[in-house]
């Protein structure tokens, strides 16, 4: 039975304590990686002679580096053994690190917490790719959004109580440190006795070889990773929000006490802003998704986060002139509402950016080979995490101040954006059909199972509004190749959209016959590749509502390549803004706004009885009176 609610996963054994788990994992990072920083940042202690803006920005590429170095290791490891076992070892070893971290703080002996911290990257370099590969072994499909949307906000709640924990321990006992190692320890024991729980789950590749050559094996996950476009394209896209939010949250101590004139619990306020902002929006992806996999709300996360990065800027651009002492005074100035405010909702929209590229690599990913890909993942994160490290030193190096750099983080990642979405304009499509989907039409898909989940096929349905191409590649899971009348495609913007969507243009044969064996050409080519082709049979949009006749092209497809051929009709659209008046026209005065337009998928048609008298009598079937 489907789970209803994100939330009852909660009270399963299949997640309940993985979750715990991974949650008291990144509580105790974040314990021990803040403590540290608010010692060197607040706390006066200096290691090697270095700074606080310096030592922050090292801290961070130590624990990052391991990602780099051994995630391919990791990656087969979580792929060859059985998880729940592995999950238990490396929680073993996290009491190890623990304990040796709690000596060094007793001991004062701040150089060896540099090199526990490098430890706990590697520690987490082995467990990152077990937690992500573990969710789709025990996830449905419909259920991989709200997984990951929990465990994404349950580590950004374990990042709050780590900063709390770990800046209070600090503050509570400046001389001697022994609550925060008491605590660390502790942390790490009940985090090993929660992997006892978690329920068994097969290797996935147990047959595997290991290979022990790191930059070999890093080089072979990488092409595991390359397999799939929209796969990859996703890594990068997730790597990049790791930059942006390394060199976002690296700052902020410093932000705090250089630009804020703030103390320690000025700090603790600000990333908490930013990380309930995370939970937040990683919570409402699954609400604002409909339970699926939803790709158009990372190009509205990535909107998100550039403004409210720019905003960070002009919220206080210079130094503060007045200090604060406590959050009650820096609350009680009106323009810190604003700085807590930009924050918390770049966390939100980096939540939406984030929790759809994850369950996406999740679903499209050879599932033998999926601790390696995310491996791959984790590897791309720490590269770009230490460029992120790297590029922050170097930009303040050159006399920028903390909030100038927030600027150009945030044109950094406009950039970015747009490349990636012109690389792969699924993204900018589902955005679309999102947006529309959100303020213009509710769709109600239904039949979603006819859609195989690879192959090739190709869709026919009616034509009613220059808004089908973008409802059905909203409302249809696999990235579609779209034939639409040439007339159509060079329309102004939406020509812009439907090339970069590889859409087909075509022409009747009295129009331009060369472009109308060029687009059977495409066709045929796409469909070779395994990809699915939408074709709308009537050849223009309907002038009353009615499904015209379809036209025979779509035999002389299939009897170059015999594929299924599945019928989809559109209703209530008919009357819309986008759909053509009886004259002919475009309807000026919007109509049906807000309606439910029903998008029904019926069963795969063999190729042998695809004929276009059939798919015309199947389309008017689903449609019903629904015009």
């Amino acid at each position: 039975m489907a789970v209803s609610n994100q939330f009852a996963l909660l009270g399963q054994r299949r997640f309940a304590p993985f979750f715990s788990t991974q949650f008291l994992g990144a509580l105790n990072d974040n314990i021990f990686r803040n403590g540290l920083v608010i010692l060197i940042t607040f706390q006066g202690v200096r290691i090697f002679g270095m700074d606080h803006t310096v030592l922050a920005n090292i801290a961070a590429f130590l624990f990052i580096l391991p990602f780099f170095l051994f995630s391919a290791t990791a990656g087969q490891l979580a792929d060859k053994y059985e998880k729940s076992i592995l999950m238990r070892r490396i929680k073993l070893l996290e009491i190890g690190l623990m304990t040796l971290a709690a000596s060094a703080l007793l001991s004062r002996q701040y150089p060896v917490l540099l090199f526990v911290l490098f430890l706990m990257g590697c520690q987490s370099t082995l467990f990152g790719p077990v937690k992500y590969a573990y969710l789709p072994q025990k996830l449905r499909t419909e259920e991989l959004i709200g997984g990951n949307a929990l465990v994404e906000s349950g580590t950004y709640v374990a990042i709050i109580l780590g900063l709390i924990i770990g800046i209070e321990t600090v503050d509570i006992d400046s001389d001697r440190q022994t609550i925060l190692a008491i605590t660390l320890i502790v942390v790490a024991c009940i985090g090993y006795m929660t992997s006892r729980q978690i329920p068994a789950t097969e290797a996935v590749d147990p047959g595997l070889k290991i290979n022990w050559n790191t930059w070999k094996e890093t080089w072979h996950i990488v092409n595991y990773a390359h397999e799939e476009k929209s796969v990859f394209l996703s890594i990068l896209g997730i790597s990049w929000f790791w930059f942006f939010g390394s060199a976002m949250t690296i700052q902020i101590p410093a932000y705090t006490a250089d630009i804020l004139h703030g103390n320690e619990t000025i700090v603790t306020t600000l990333f908490i802003a930013f990380a309930v902002g995370v939970g937040i929006g990683s919570l409402l992806c699954e609400r604002m998704s409909g339970h699926r996999i939803e790709l158009g709300l990372v190009p509205f996360g990535s909107i998100g986060m550039s403004l409210f990065a720019l905003d960070l800027y002009f919220a206080q651009p210079n130094a503060s002139i007045a200090s604060y002492a406590s959050v009650a005074q820096f609350l009680g100035t009106a323009g810190n509402w604003r700085i807590l405010a930009d924050l918390a909702l770049l966390g939100a929209f980096g939540g939406f950016y984030s929790v759809p590229l994850y369950a996406l690599i999740q679903q499209r990913s050879n599932r033998k080979h999926l601790s390696r890909i995310i491996a791959a993942n984790n590897i791309i994160n720490s590269l770009l995490m230490v460029l992120a490290a790297i590029i922050s030193i170097a930009v303040l190096k050159a006399g920028f101040s903390i909030p100038e750099l927030f600027v150009v983080v945030a044109v950094l990642n406009a950039l970015v954006a747009i490349y990636i979405y012109s690389l792969l304009p699924e993204f900018l499509m589902r955005f679309l059909a999102w947006l529309i989907t959100n303020f213009v039409y509710r769709l109600r898909p239904s039949g979603l199972e006819n859609i195989p989940k690879n192959g090739p096929a190709v869709v026919v349905c009616n034509h009613v509004s220059f808004m089908d191409p973008i409802i059905l590649g909203g409302s249809i899971p696999r990235p579609m190749r779209f034939v639409m009348y040439y007339k159509i495609f060079q329309m102004p913007f939406l020509s812009f959209i439907f090339r970069n969507a590889k859409a087909i243009p075509i022409a009747s044969r009295k129009e331009d016959e060369a472009l109308m064996e060029s687009a059977f050409d495409k066709v045929d080519a796409e469909l070779a590749a395994g990809h699915i082709v939408c074709i709308f049979p009537e050849g223009g949009l309907t002038e009353d509502g009615n499904v015209q006749k379809f036209k025979p092209g779509i035999e002389k497809i299939i009897a170059r390549r015999a594929v299924p051929v599945i019928p989809v009709a559109l209703g209530r659209l008919w009357g819309s803004w986008f759909s053509r008046r009886r004259s002919g026209g475009l309807r000026k005065i919007p109509g049906r706004l807000f309606a439910r337009v029903p998008v029904i998928i019926g069963n795969a048609v063999a190729p042998a009885d695809a004929t276009a008298e059939k798919l015309e009598l199947l389309v008017r079937t689903l449609r019903g009176e629904r015009r």
